[in-house]
């Protein structure tokens, strides 16, 4: 096991170009990915707090998105979008919905109704209530939905070669196809290695908003 592993190290050092180019593929489509899910999925899950028929929609549509394999979303989507970035791009994006749906809809419905009654007391409006107490209260929950769901995109960024679009898949797909178990472990070691990395980061910046919402919380 350690000769495959200096071999597979032996590989990466002589394609190191490659690699590099490879890498930054791959973590641009996740980086894209995950912004646009962001975006799309606070924005339903807000959504889905304010109205119950809004939410069964909602939560429906993001467990069938968690559901449909990344390849069939690519493959359905390819016709529309072509082959390569931008059908790699919705399939993650698809499949990233879903984590952050449905943290951001529990973070909101969480926040203690003491709270809210306190805040309509005071003579706040709805929408007051939304941005300045439950968003707020609710952004350590939310983050964990992002968390879980980028360290799940890198991981699904491997499929990205299947539609051209390029990542550490490639030399994934290749190794396989040519039995170059150095190639393959030169391909999968680092993505492992970014996912664990993106994942204590996350990690560390979840924590810090759990306690600074709980000294808010508090005060």
């Amino acid at each position: 096991m350690s000769n495959l592993l200096v071999a597979a190290f032996e590989y990466l050092v002589n394609n190191f170009d490659g690699f590099l180019t490879l890498l930054r593929e791959h973590v641009v489509l996740v980086l894209v990915a995950q912004v646009a899910a962001i975006i799309v999925a606070v924005t339903a899950g807000v959504l889905a707090t304010r109205n119950d028929r809004i939410k069964t929609w909602v939560l429906s549509g993001g467990n069938v998105s968690q559901t449909i394999p990344p390849l069939a979303v690519i493959a359905l989507v390819f016709p529309f979008v072509g082959i390569g970035f931008n059908s790699a791009l919705v399939a993650m994006w698809v499949y990233a919905l879903l984590p952050i749906i449905t943290n951001t809809i529990a973070g909101i419905e969480e926040v203690e109704e003491s709270t809210i009654r306190s805040a309509e007391g005071m003579g706040m409006t709805e929408r007051e209530i939304l941005w300045d107490i439950q968003l707020p209260l609710a952004v350590p929950v939310i983050f964990a939905g992002i968390r879980t769901s980028t360290v799940m995109n890198v991981g699904t960024a491997y499929l990205a070669i299947f539609i051209g679009a390029g990542g550490l898949g490639d030399w994934v797909v290749t190794g396989i196809q040519l039995f170059n178990n150095p190639q393959i472990l030169a391909g999968a070691i680092p993505g492992a290695i970014l996912a664990i990395s993106l994942d204590t980061v996350l990690g560390a910046v979840e924590r810090t908003l759990d306690t600074q919402t709980a000294t808010a919380a508090e005060a």
